[in-house]
């Protein structure tokens, strides 16, 4: 498994590097601020509303991440949550900016010097259950009411993460974000191949029709890729609906002995076989190039659409004017149509000066969610600050419903560090020619003692 070790590596150098990058430059590109006039709307529709209750005596909250959640060098506007925040409760985010690899080093540096850091993205899967057994985080049941009008729609996603009595991961939505299928039309047709909307609209887009769209794509020594970019494989396997590593009432599932893993590395390996999967293989090395999807070179880039937030002469240049993206495909033996599901969510950090203003905060999360008008807007700025398509903006919301419906999440990374390493590894090693019980019978039974500790450690 050594090339996949330098493989995970240098994908998390490339991510870190990006988002260091980012944050650098943030002070020398001008920042934006919403339409006054759509300020004075979210003023007076938020100030309105009985359901954004109370006021702040501190409106001050800090946040640990690799993102900010204010404008930023992305070209991004105020979020509309954001906004409502500010004009209902007078809030601001005061942002710490960090690496990603030393996301957590941070955080225990911050806690223990008493900094009084308030909130953290549990959106990677990596936060719960570690950073609870690690006494990073608290339970938030004192600040939020799950039964709320705010958080009913979305309690039962929030009382599966439940541990010991009480909630500590605070998912505000789930989307289907995590992984689209991005392509080019052009290429698309010019290889005269259906396009992969079409497909899904026809409920086609399944394992099934993307290897017959490869197999007739793959051109290798004419320069035509079939699939590229990191993680993929992580991607196919939560189409089965059954994720490598479960949290069910509480206690982490081993799944790597289930039909569908088999199923579903089987198809991996197969697509390796046939040179269908470009990255990490001979000819072409393990540097990505989406930009071989813009230059017609390169059939699918699996990646999350986060990809595409960023101003459009960032991703045209990539992927080219006619870009569009799709969910994964459908696993054809799945009892639904399961994506990729990941949330919007958050950990309250130990020695936070300010629970009741995270709170506050996402309360307004909430409250736009719940909110059509406002939701238009969020969806009509996202066009006007990253240049999306309408169709864009659809399929956008498709997937997020899709993931709503059937939410299915792996917790290898939230389980341990060692957990998720290995996990990540052994998802990765069919794609790149290793059968599957090769790699099963390797990593097995380190991960159900590796479980069994963890599961130990909750119980105490």
């Amino acid at each position: 498994m050594k090339k996949i070790k330098v493989f995970l590596m240098s994908g998390f150098a490339m991510f870190s590097v990006l988002m260091t990058a980012c944050s650098d430059s943030k002070d020398t590109i001008p920042l934006r601020d919403l339409d006054p006039e759509i300020r004075e709307y979210i003023k007076n529709v938020s100030s309105e509303d009985e359901n954004l209750t109370g006021s702040l005596e501190n409106n001050k909250i800090k946040w640990l991440a690799t993102w900010d959640i204010n404008p930023d060098s992305t070209g991004k506007n105020v979020p509309v949550d954001l906004a409502v925040f500010q004009e209902r409760y007078g809030g601001e985010v005061i942002y710490y900016p960090v690496s990603y690899e030393e996301r957590y080093e941070k955080l225990a540096q911050y806690i223990n010097g008493g900094e009084g850091i308030d909130f953290f993205s549990a959106s990677d899967f990596d936060a719960f259950p570690k950073g609870v057994i690690k006494e990073m985080f608290v339970p938030v049941d004192d600040y939020i009411d799950f039964d709320s009008y705010l958080w009913k729609d979305i309690k039962n996603v929030n009382d599966s993460f439940i541990w010991n009595g009480k909630h500590y991961m605070t998912a505000t939505s789930v989307n289907g974000e995590g992984c689209a299928v991005i392509y080019n039309k052009n290429t698309i047709a010019d290889a005269g191949l259906e396009d992969p909307v079409v497909l899904f609209e026809q409920g086609k887009w399944n394992w099934n029709t993307f290897e017959e769209m490869l197999n007739k794509f793959v051109d290798i020594d004419n320069q035509k890729y079939g699939i590229d970019g990191w993680w993929f494989q992580s991607a196919f396997v939560q189409t089965t609906g059954v994720p490598a590593i479960a949290l069910n009432d509480g206690k982490l599932v081993n799944n790597f002995a289930e039909t569908s893993m088999e199923r579903v590395q089987n198809y991996l390996y197969r697509l390796s076989l046939n040179g269908n999967i470009a990255i990490g293989s001979e000819s072409y090395g393990w540097h990505e190039h989406p930009e071989y999807i813009g230059e017609g070179k390169l059939l699918f880039y699996p990646c999350g659409i986060w990809k595409l937030y960023t101003t459009p002469d960032k991703w045209k240049t990539l992927f080219g004017e006619d870009m569009a993206f799709v969910p994964m495909p459908k696993d054809p033996e799945a009892d639904k149509y399961y994506i990729p599901a990941s949330m919007d969510s958050y950990v309250f950090v130990k020695g936070g000066e300010n629970p009741e203003g995270v709170a506050k905060y996402l309360d307004c999360k909430r409250y736009v969610l719940i909110k059509q008008d406002l939701r238009d807007i969020s969806d009509e700025q996202t066009t006007k600050d990253f240049g999306w398509t309408y169709d864009m903006i659809d399929m956008k919301n498709k997937m997020n419903d899709m993931a709503s419906e059937n939410p299915e999440f792996d917790f290898s990374k939230g389980a341990s560090s060692d957990i998720g390493e290995i996990t990540e590894r052994a998802v990765c090693e069919s794609a790149y020619g290793t059968e599957w019980n090769e790699t099963f019978e390797s990593v097995y039974s380190v991960i159900e003692t590796l479980i069994d500790e963890v599961n130990k450690s909750l119980e105490k």
